[in-house]
């Protein structure tokens, strides 16, 4: 019963609170409106290169480093850019091999002359493959037929050094690590969901991604794994999300924030500020007209942010009461 000496009691359990007296204390209404519901799950995770995208040069020839065209980490190189050169007499051997097996294919009289050094020549080129040394690096081999003892490495793709263990001059032997760049085109964030939102998600979802270093900029993402192995303490499950970075703006280890909005159908709605709980129950106060308000019962379904999906207890179009300043002063004993 409203302690306020301006609201007067009637048999219907509504009460009334004149019209001048809610002006006065700011009495404010809402709604009951049928709305879309939209459900927002976000994340925090980490940007990692996308380990299809990473390549590591490792040494299949013994010799020395004699250039480097890339010095440190953090370097942007092209496509077929020169990352380094390694001085290789056993690359030199192998490559006046090739050059004598083509003269003899050439020189070759019959067929049958040209079958035996042909065999040779694709062993001796998938050697020269195996050693790094690029089809176009063979084509042109094969045009100018001037063997060399330096192999140039040349980087796969449009990408970021992110190692240069090496100097010049040092020697090197079969399986050192020479250089790694990564193709920062398209990068993995890594995500964590907690176990009741996996049921939402699904591979090839959108998701929104936002970076503290770019305000106001989104980046999409795209769910391509979900790991079926939930953290026991955290109850929570990994979740790989792909961005495209073309411009290579997110880089690894940069913190990023992913947004999924779920469409939850639609459904009658009021203001969180409008239901004062009572223990077990929600309360709302409904605006009968010309001051007259009756407390309600109503069953609540989920919160989507500032508003209520209503069950039962009220109708469309009908108005409640949603200022807590009046609850606060008509209610307090």
């Amino acid at each position: 019963k409203p302690s306020d000496s301006s609201a007067t009691s009637s048999p219907s359990h509504e009460f009334i609170v004149p019209v001048e007296r809610q002006q006065q204390i700011g009495v404010r209404y809402a709604k009951v409106e049928r709305k879309p519901l939209r459900h927002t799950i976000r994340a925090v995770g980490l940007i990692v290169p996308d380990k299809t995208r990473n390549w590591q040069f490792v040494s299949r020839v013994d010799g020395y480093v004699q250039k480097l065209y890339v010095t440190a980490p953090g370097e942007l190189v092209e496509k077929d850019a020169p990352l380094l050169s390694i001085y290789s007499p056993d690359l030199l051997t192998s490559e006046r091999e090739f050059v004598g097996l083509l003269r003899m294919r050439d020189e070759a009289k019959t067929k049958d002359a040209r079958e035996t050094p042909q065999h040779l020549i694709e062993s001796a080129k998938r050697r020269l493959q195996l050693w790094n040394v690029t089809d176009q690096q063979i084509a042109d081999l094969e045009k100018t037929r001037k063997a060399s003892d330096t192999l140039t490495l040349l980087s796969p793709f449009r990408g970021v050094v992110q190692s240069v263990p090496i100097e010049q001059g040092k020697s090197v032997k079969m399986g050192d690590m020479l250089v790694e760049v990564a193709d920062l085109s398209l990068v993995w964030m890594w995500a964590e969901f907690y176990e009741n939102e996996l049921s939402m998600l699904q591979v090839g979802q959108k998701l929104t991604i936002t970076a503290k270093s770019y305000p106001g900029q989104n980046f999409d993402g795209t769910i391509s794994l979900i790991d079926p192995f939930l953290d026991a303490t955290k109850r929570t499950a990994k979740v790989r999300i792909d961005i495209p970075n073309p411009d290579f703006k997110l880089r690894p280890g940069m913190y990023v924030n992913a947004e999924l909005e779920m469409d939850m159908g639609a459904a009658l709605t009021i203001p969180v500020s409008a239901v004062m709980p009572t223990g077990m129950r929600s309360v709302v106060f409904v605006d009968k007209g010309d001051g007259k308000l009756e407390p309600r019962i109503v069953q609540l379904g989920t919160k989507y942010g500032d508003i209520y999906e209503v069950q039962s207890g009220l109708q469309e179009n009908e108005r409640v009461v949603a200022s807590a300043n009046f609850r606060s002063e008509e209610h307090t004993s």
